[in-house]
């Protein structure tokens, strides 16, 4: 397994953790940082992290990255994207990405939708979740995608493509330590300074474990 990072703090986190519980390796690469020579064909899968920059931004490290979403598609891979990533994948697709109407900061449920119910990765989650959110931007859902959960401030929180390809608006991969971490970064420092109240790097920490063990377990099992 591939994982790729936009800064060293958004690392997979408990992503990693069940990659690990069931025996996959992962290996690292920052682009952004160097070139590396990857081989999308010899992955068994890819993972793309956040980042505080924008798919918008005129990088060429993320349009490689979405060259090899691309790639990975039309190989059949699995292919997992977190926010920053999840929109490189609807980007990579045609998708448009845009600021939100709002920033999303902290804490705040999360529904899923009927498709979820029938989808390999949320089938058994009923009701809202309380997951930790960090963005202010949005994404159009790509064509052929499948909406599979919504926030209040943001409708598009989760899709699948095909059944590998998943991208999360949302953080199911934060521990607190990595919340604490996300806080006292220089790049963050912006969106701290609008903040109207402290973020609680333990509110839902307990239940966010589970269900991340859960939910990316299952995309584990997806795996070859």
């Amino acid at each position: 397994m591939v994982a790729f990072r936009h800064v060293p703090f958004e690392h997979a986190g408990r992503l990693a953790d069940s990659l690990a519980e069931y025996g996959i390796g992962c290996e690292y690469v920052d682009l952004y940082q160097s070139d590396a020579d990857v081989s999308v064909r010899d992955a068994a899968g890819l993972i793309f992290m956040g980042g505080p920059m924008s798919v918008n931004d005129d990088l060429p490290y993320l349009r490689q990255e979405m060259r090899m979403i691309a790639q990975a598609i039309s190989y059949g891979k699995p292919v997992m994207g977190v926010c920053l990533g999840s929109q490189l994948i609807a980007r990579a697709l045609g998708g448009s990405v845009y600021p939100n109407p709002v920033k999303e900061i902290g804490w705040f449920p999360v529904h899923f939708t009927e498709a979820a119910g029938e989808d390999a990765l949320f089938r058994r989650l009923r009701g809202p979740e309380t997951i930790f959110h960090w963005h202010g931007e949005t994404f159009d859902l790509p064509h052929g995608a499948e909406l599979l959960a919504s926030s209040d401030a943001c409708r598009h929180q989760a899709f699948r493509v095909g059944k590998n390809i998943y991208g999360l608006q949302f953080h199911l991969e934060v521990t607190p330590e990595m919340i604490v971490d996300w806080c006292l970064q220089d790049a963050n420092c912006g969106d701290m300074r609008e903040l109207t109240r402290p973020v609680d790097p333990q509110a839902n920490a307990t239940r966010l474990a589970e269900l991340s063990r859960e939910v990316f377990g299952r995309w584990c099992e997806l795996i070859p």
